[in-house]
């Protein structure tokens, strides 16, 4: 049977196809944050195309989901007319009283106007941060972070938002999009892959986030490993506390990748990871162990785009769908 492999997996459009979830969340999220402003009956609903926020994900250096959330409200927000920055101490007051001397009637013609809001929007005015969106993404859940609240209650839906949180929902109060998650790849082929090779999981998800598909899809045990933000996050804190330096090493930093080697390095002879996005890519070659980084188009709407995308951030193949892995690594059918 040897050498084994090491396959790690992005989880989020690579396993689990999120665009009704993760990626619907984060335009669901954009337009209740704008809902209580002037004129925000005429935004659209939905908000703007999906494909349109794949391209601003795929510009790189977002960590997740919230931080994709926090791009697109700044980008929208810079179309926003008669903004009052109000001082209430209490974060969703201060929010509320804002937002409602806030006028998007300008941002909605905008919108109504192009297919691509947010990749104008984008190469227009870049990254930039306003002061208002960055106060209201500070903390966490609970304690003020309103942009990632919003999200959360949206993507786990009411009951798992509370049970998860031990707060009551203030925006929505339905079922999750987490429910709306589906499943990109077959269980014979990590079956497969499992008789050769030692399969891993290195997603930018919470652990309780990631639990849930690996559990509801009957996915767990196939994997040996799974890592996710809240090692991330664990670590950043331990170097902060040791060597009071503050680091991001969600990707394109490559630390999951090198936490995951490092466990099962003398079990293997080759590496490979396996994601949608140019960060995935990013992660994998600037490893300390030699992966070969594997694009996957499954997921994307406008795959000869994300094909340049990845390739331009290193991938060493790019597949269409798991059946081509097949031609890659060691592969048992039965």
């Amino acid at each position: 049977m040897k050498p084994r492999g090491l396959i790690v997996f992005d989880m989020d459009g690579v396993i689990v196809d999120v665009s009704g979830s993760y990626r619907e969340t984060v335009r669901q999220t954009a337009r209740l944050f704008f809902k209580g402003a002037c004129s925000g009956e005429d935004l659209p609903d939905p908000l703007f195309p999906l494909a349109d926020l794949a391209r601003v994900k795929q510009s790189g250096g977002l960590n997740n989901d919230w931080d994709l959330t926090v791009l697109v409200v700044n980008l929208l927000f810079t179309l926003v007319k008669g903004f009052t920055n109000h001082k209430d101490p209490n974060p969703w007051s201060r929010y509320d009283k804002t937002i409602s001397s806030c006028d998007v009637a300008a941002l909605a013609q905008f919108i109504n106007s192009t297919q691509r809001p947010l990749t104008i929007l984008l190469e227009r005015n870049g990254k930039r941060k306003h002061e208002f969106i960055t106060g209201l993404y500070t903390g966490d859940v609970g304690s003020g972070n309103i942009i990632k609240q919003i999200f959360q209650e949206i993507y786990l839906g009411k009951d798992l938002f509370e049970s998860t949180y031990g707060i009551p929902a203030k925006v929505y109060y339905e079922e999750g999009y987490i429910n709306r998650e589906k499943l990109l790849v077959d269980t014979p082929i990590l079956e497969g892959l499992s008789k050769r090779n030692i399969l891993a999981i290195a997603t930018g998800r919470p652990k309780a986030e990631a639990d849930y598909p690996l559990d509801f899809f009957g996915l767990r045990k196939f994997f040996s490993s799974v890592i996710t933000l809240d090692d991330c996050l664990e670590e950043e804190h331990r170097i902060f506390e040791q060597k009071n330096i503050n680091v991001s090493l969600s990707k394109p930093n490559p630390y999951m990748l090198d936490a995951v080697a490092g466990t099962f390095k003398s079990q293997v002879s080759e590496f490979y990871y396996i994601g949608d996005m140019p960060d995935d890519m990013v992660a994998a070659s600037r490893s300390m162990t030699e992966f070969v980084g594997i694009g996957i188009l499954i997921s994307s709407s406008e795959k000869d785009a994300l094909r340049q995308d990845l390739l331009r951030a290193g991938a060493d193949y790019i597949i269409e769908d798991f059946e081509e892995l097949r031609g890659i690594v060691k592969y048992n059918k039965s």
